[in-house]
């Protein structure tokens, strides 16, 4: 059972970890779309709003596809008065049930409440509203389940490791 749990959570710490290293690059992407829109507006008087939309569509992409990566390296927000000061093993018991009473709520609510809302935007193919925007305003919808899925694998993850702290293993289970 223990070997499970290690073996479902490093798979998931992989598959997240090549993802949230993916989407960094975004980030690389972002500034240079950001740098020329700025030069071609104040040296050249040019604009596009696929462009600037653009710009939206990556920040977008990588904060809701970068979460689940923060959250395996330990980078969301703790309050950590208390926390730094337990045991490994009370740690672990605050962190599990942080993401089953606070995490899985709010990803399942989310996960929930926005597949009818991308499933209208794909089944009419939504485009952006502004003259010269970008036509898929669905794809960008599609990151909302993709954040609360991602965010749920981590969780997993992150539960299984921390069922390995809690229960003790003997020599022969290690």
């Amino acid at each position: 059972m223990l070997g499970v749990l290690s073996f479902t959570s490093k798979t998931i710490d992989l598959v997240i970890e090549r993802l949230g290293r993916a989407v960094a690059w975004l980030c690389l992407f972002m500034v240079l779309i950001t740098f020329a829109i700025v030069v071609l507006r104040y040296g050249f008087s040019l604009g596009w709003i696929a462009l600037q939309e653009s710009v939206l569509y990556l920040h977008a992409a990588f904060f809701m596809l970068g979460c689940s990566y923060a959250l395996q390296h330990n980078e969301h927000v703790r309050v950590d008065i208390f926390y730094r000061k337990m045991s490994q093993k009370k740690q672990a018991i605050v962190n599990l049930v942080g993401h089953l009473a606070l995490l899985w709520p709010v990803a399942l609510f989310i996960l929930l409440m926005s597949f009818d809302y991308v499933a209208v935007s794909w089944r009419i193919g939504e485009e952006s509203q502004e003259a010269g925007g970008l036509p898929f305003v669905y794809l960008l919808k599609a990151l909302i389940p993709l954040l609360s899925i991602t965010l749920l694998l981590q969780s997993l993850s992150e539960i299984c490791k921390n069922i390995l702290v809690i229960v003790p293993q003997t020599k022969e289970q290690q």
